[in-house]
């Protein structure tokens, strides 16, 4: 961490300041919007709003908009962020201008997983019945630790995140990691479970998954789990993720095979009924991608209901060879 003596001093009087100090404090702890800052500090919002653009503008905190809402969060790499990271971590632990903070800090959260709760208890009922048609989900996580291996990786982006759980599963195999949600009331819930098993290093926004609002190139591995049966044309869905990852970077999806449960388009709203190994596989390749792996999770049980859930590995780059576009024989009636 070297600076010139301008850029320096450019960066302490932007960290040194009562407030902004403190916002630096609070916003290492995670996302927060304006109001939830008001709420802690006790200032006006335009004074808050004053000094999260300094802050902003010396590239010590981000800042994302989430519909009529801005999230901002301390900076997760950089020299900057290097360096307000050395700032905190010489504040005093019992100072009590910090520790009020804190406490207040914690019944923002509170509030953030009741009003969670509230939303996910709505709709644990559906969840609940689809998560009976296929493999338990210790099973697919087991196999999705398996694939992606011990090697921790600079940068994971979770498309459809939905609870957030893909984030908290795989927090010790990445340095930093993003989760994009359609579902403004899901990612109120992943922002709540993130809060409550303490993942700092992971942050979810807002977006749509066919036209990320995210720059390209930047990450090790791209996640896709239990989403592209929702979408109309899921091939848009890959080509978005092959722009996200970075030469070589890897793609997980979780999905499910083809199956003839009628009932899930009206129901559950699922477009599709299941992907093949060959379908998944030319799709990938036309986005730049080949598989290198592919694994099929049956049901628990063998009742005719039950579906089996495929994971599919694959790669940026390389050539996908003749044998995974043909795939089995059992899997080549995708719809």
């Amino acid at each position: 961490m070297k600076f010139g003596v301008d850029a320096l001093v450019e960066l302490l009087k932007a960290a040194g300041e009562p407030t902004r100090l403190r916002l630096l404090a609070l916003l290492s702890a995670g996302d927060l919007t304006v109001t939830d800052l008001t709420d802690i500090l006790g200032q006006s919002q335009p004074r808050i709003s004053r000094h999260l653009k300094l802050l902003a503008e010396a590239g010590l905190i981000d800042r994302y908009q989430e519909g009529a809402w801005a999230y901002f969060r301390l900076k997760q790499d950089g020299e900057a962020a290097a360096l307000a990271n050395m700032l905190l971590a010489a504040t005093c632990e019992n100072d009590a201008v910090l520790l009020r903070d804190s406490e207040r800090l914690a019944a923002v959260k509170r509030a953030r997983a009741e009003r969670a709760q509230e939303y996910f208890k709505r709709n644990a009922s559906e969840w609940d019945e689809l998560r009976r048609l296929h493999v338990d989900d210790t099973a697919v996580e087991a196999k999705l630790l398996e694939l992606i291996g011990t090697e921790t990786v600079d940068a994971l982006l979770d498309l459809g995140t939905g609870t957030g759980r893909i984030l908290q599963l795989l927090q010790d195999g990445y340095r930093r990691a993003t989760g994009i949600d359609a579902s403004r009331d899901m990612l109120a819930v992943a922002r709540a479970n993130l809060d409550k098993a303490g993942v700092l290093k992971a942050s979810v926004r807002h977006g749509d998954i066919l036209n990320l609002p995210l720059d390209g190139n930047e990450y090790d591995i791209v996640i896709i789990h239990q989403v592209l049966h929702f979408l109309v044309q899921p091939e848009l869905a890959l080509a978005e993720a092959s722009r996200m990852l970075k030469a070589g970077g890897r793609l997980i999806i979780i999905d499910l095979a083809p199956h003839t449960l009628e009932y899930l388009r009206e129901e559950h709203a699922h477009v599709r009924l299941g992907f093949s190994h060959q379908t998944m596989a030319e799709w990938l390749a036309k986005y730049g991608m080949s598989v290198e792996r592919t694994e099929d999770l049956p049901p628990g049980s063998t009742a005719s209901r039950g579906l089996t859930v495929t994971i599919w590995l694959a790669r940026k780059g390389g050539e996908t060879s003749e044998a995974q576009l043909s795939g089995t024989a059992a899997q080549t009636g995708s719809r």
